[in-house]
């Protein structure tokens, strides 16, 4: 018996990192049948025990307890079902991009009340800042300091200019960190130029949608240079939340949690009940107005039971 850590899953086969040797594994079965409520047994950055089989590839027959792990409502035949996503992380980076495609606010809140649901540390990247001009340079800069403001660490990045790169290997170092958002954002490219040894496949964004492509089809573990490791995942465009009541989901909004004890409703949801706190604190323009819109579009979503793209 072997032990290794899962740095790729295609679905039918997993690759499992024993040491310096990767070995292709199957997933034992009954281990299906364990986890039926979930899309997949395993996943990235899980630890596992595994079987070598004659032809050399491995058979999974356990999976360790995990320290945390990120999921999502899946989506099609299996809705309903919970997809993990990674596990055994210690930062979650949320990649956006200043344009093509657009800055998404709705889906960065939705992916940080998932982080902030599941206990992992998370953060904004704000790449192609290329693409923006001096005129609207002063708006990012304002975003930026807002989730800064709540604790989130930011950081306005370039792959093509190389800019604040050495900010982010620092960040990086040492830690298992996974970058999470839609497609085209760079997430590869950002990879390919913190280390160029990873060298991910990027493709253009498209020229007709002016949306990116699908290039990274698996989520995939990569060793880094100088440590640690990071996780690069498929382009998301929606995130349906699990395991959240709609009254839980101010707790997830890191400035709105001052004021819940102010509502006369110990249930309180925040959108039509009298005497509310963080409606007073909204009024108050302590909490901003984009920010409790994405919290009432995330709350409607709960009710339904559905997922969102955050637009």
């Amino acid at each position: 018996m072997s032990k290794g850590i899962v740095i790729r899953s295609t679905g039918s086969w997993v690759d499992v990192l024993v040491g310096t040797t990767v070995i292709p594994s199957r997933i034992r079965g009954k281990m299906r049948l364990i986890h039926e409520n979930e899309t997949q047994p395993v996943t990235i950055g899980d630890q596992v025990s595994i079987q070598i089989q004659e032809d050399e590839t491995g058979l999974i027959t356990d999976v360790a307890e995990r320290q945390n792990c990120l999921y999502r409502r899946a989506a099609g035949r299996k809705v309903g079902k919970r997809q993990i996503l990674v596990s055994n992380v210690d930062h979650i980076w949320i990649v956006q991009a200043i344009l093509q495609p657009k800055l998404n606010i709705g889906l960065i809140d939705r992916l940080l009340v998932a982080c902030e649901a599941q206990e992992i540390s998370a953060g904004l990247l704000i790449n192609k800042t290329d693409l923006v001009s001096w005129h609207d340079l002063p708006s990012v800069e304002k975003l930026a300091d807002s989730y800064q403001d709540l604790g989130y660490p930011v950081i306005l990045t370039s792959a093509k200019q190389s800019h604040n790169l050495d900010v982010l290997r620092q960040q990086l170092s040492g830690k298992t960190s996974v970058f999470l958002g839609p497609s085209g954002v760079g997430k590869s490219s950002l990879l390919n130029a913190i280390d160029p040894q990873i060298n991910v496949p990027v493709e253009e964004i498209s020229q007709k949608t002016r949306k990116g492509r699908h290039t990274t089809a698996h989520a995939t573990l990569y060793p880094l240079s100088d440590g640690g490791s990071v996780a690069d995942t498929p382009g998301i465009r929606e995130f349906g939340l699990l395991d959240i009541e709609p009254w839980e989901l101010a707790h997830y909004f890191p400035e709105f949690r001052s004021h819940i004890g102010n509502c006369r409703y110990s249930g309180c949801t925040h959108d039509h009940e009298p005497d509310c706190g963080v409606k007073d604190a909204r009024k108050l323009n302590i909490i901003s107005l984009a920010r409790y819109d994405s919290y009432l579009n995330i709350l409607y979503s709960l009710r339904l039971g559905t997922s969102d793209t955050g637009r």
